[in-house]
């Protein structure tokens, strides 16, 4: 069940991922990247927005019926960008919501996880892209540690596939599903002509290492 090119197009066809070289995007880290993701533009288009709803829907019960994954007592949205995805699909599945904030409150309750989680109960972590996949470990974490819950699986829309995320994932016992990725939508982009053909295989080696991808490749 493959949905990367789907879902790829949604993303080009409102310009929630934007793919340029000359100039690139600066991020707010400083690194000088050919793609630009804004997957909050998504929730303004319901039928782009269902597409997103119901790929997930159709993996999970998917998966659940063969037998690699247990359905989620909750799903748990990460704050802010994934807490609409969380909602929307958690109102489609009628499945109770939770979301996760990067941190601790600093006042109340002190509560990092807010709804109603209770120990023991299966959590399916929604995001809406994954980079380096730090705040989604984080997230798994306080899950499993204040919530006393069980995470294994994190599904999002995008991931950037960096080698980074994957060993964090893997580190933290978890399971990364994404509708697509860096690989289909630039291959896309170059398909539609939102980039010239010969530069397809430069912007393809900033996933090799996003840092030092500018200087590389002479930008």
């Amino acid at each position: 069940m493959d949905f990367s090119k789907t879902i790829a197009e949604k993303l080009l066809d409102i310009e929630a991922v934007k793919v340029k070289m000359d100039p690139p995007f600066s991020w707010t880290s400083g690194i000088k990247s050919p793609v630009y993701c804004d997957n909050r533009r998504l929730i303004s288009y319901p039928e782009h927005r269902k597409a997103v709803v119901m790929a997930w829907k159709q993996l999970i019960e998917a998966r659940v019926e063969s037998g690699e994954m247990e359905m989620p007592d909750v799903l748990g949205g990460t704050a802010t960008a994934a807490i609409p995805w969380a909602a929307f699909l958690a109102y489609e599945m009628n499945l109770p919501m939770v979301y996760i904030r990067p941190q601790k409150k600093e006042h109340g309750a002190g509560k990092q996880i807010e709804g109603d989680l209770k120990p023991g109960q299966k959590v399916l972590i929604v995001e809406d892209l994954i980079s380096t996949g730090g705040s989604s470990v984080a997230a798994a974490e306080a899950v499993r540690d204040e919530g006393q819950c069980e995470v294994t699986d994190i599904f999002a829309i995008v991931s950037w596939e960096l080698q980074k995320s994957e060993d964090r994932f893997d580190a933290a016992g978890l399971r990364l599903t994404n509708l697509t990725g860096f690989a289909a939508i630039i291959g896309l982009a170059a398909e539609i002509g939102s980039i010239k053909p010969e530069d397809e295989s430069v912007i393809l080696e900033f996933k090799k290492d996003p840092p030092t991808w500018a200087e590389r490749v002479g930008l």
